[in-house]
């Protein structure tokens, strides 16, 4: 299985179409505000922090040069060809690795994982915005590169987000210019239901070892100057119980 040609090329465009300046995607926020504050949910419950991390669904790839410093290796994956070709522009140190990467393809992602060995992996935002029929292939992707002694953390806007983008969308201004593109694109956000969210990996195979709610960081504001965030959750899940194997 991989995604459809729309959706591969709803991404192209919109990365085609994205400014380089760092910030300029709604997204792409100071690791500061974002996987700074992850890793320190996250690496409690590593097995081995000398494995690399992948970061899955890297896009211009800011988080994967955070991450560069905290780990061994650090490799971010996208779909999108552009955002790969950007993400390597924007790290002229080369202090991480990029590849292009269809997550719902088996044969590739398994690829990866004989090229790694076991992994941790960061997933940033990506379940969401990822067709329903792709997210379990996703999750099984994440279980793959995990192995038997990886970790992986995943946070995605929760249920309580969709008023949030209720409100920015049904403005009498329209969307705010950085939203604005993901939907000229067709890249709408999809809620996951709540309880969903957790089923994916234990179906996969996965324990979630630790799971909690916290803001996700946009780089959009309000006209009155907040920062606008979406209500998230995060997990931490491994292919055991946490016991190092």
């Amino acid at each position: 299985m991989t995604v459809t040609s729309r959706y591969r090329d709803a991404w192209e465009g919109f990365w085609r179409d994205a400014p380089e300046e760092p910030g300029s995607v709604i997204w792409d926020a100071e690791p500061a505000l974002t996987a700074e504050r992850h890793l320190a949910l996250f690496r409690p419950h590593l097995t081995d922090s000398r494995l690399p991390v992948v970061d899955l669904g890297c896009g211009n790839g800011t988080q994967t040069r955070f991450l560069a410093h905290h780990f061994p290796r650090a490799v971010g994956v996208d779909l999108s060809p552009t955002a790969i070709g950007l993400a390597r522009r924007q790290d002229p140190a080369c202090r991480a690795e990029f590849a292009q990467l269809d997550a719902t393809d088996a044969t590739d992602v398994r690829a990866l994982r004989d090229r790694l060995g076991d992994t941790n992996v960061y997933v940033r935002g990506v379940i969401h915005q990822s067709d329903p029929a792709d997210r379990r292939p996703v999750v099984d992707a994440i279980a793959t590169l995990l192995g038997e002694r990886g970790r992986a953390f995943v946070v995605d806007p929760s249920e309580a987000a969709r008023n949030t983008l209720a409100r920015l969308t049904q403005s009498p201004a329209g969307p705010p210019p950085k939203l604005r593109p993901v939907f000229e694109h067709g890249l709408a956000p999809a809620e996951v239901a709540d309880a969903a969210f957790a089923e994916l990996f234990s179906a996969a195979g996965l324990t979630v070892l630790a799971s909690g709610e916290m803001p996700l960081c946009l780089t959009e504001f309000t006209p009155d100057g907040r920062r606008i965030d979406l209500p998230s959750r995060w997990l931490v899940a491994g292919a055991n119980d946490g016991r190092p194997s």
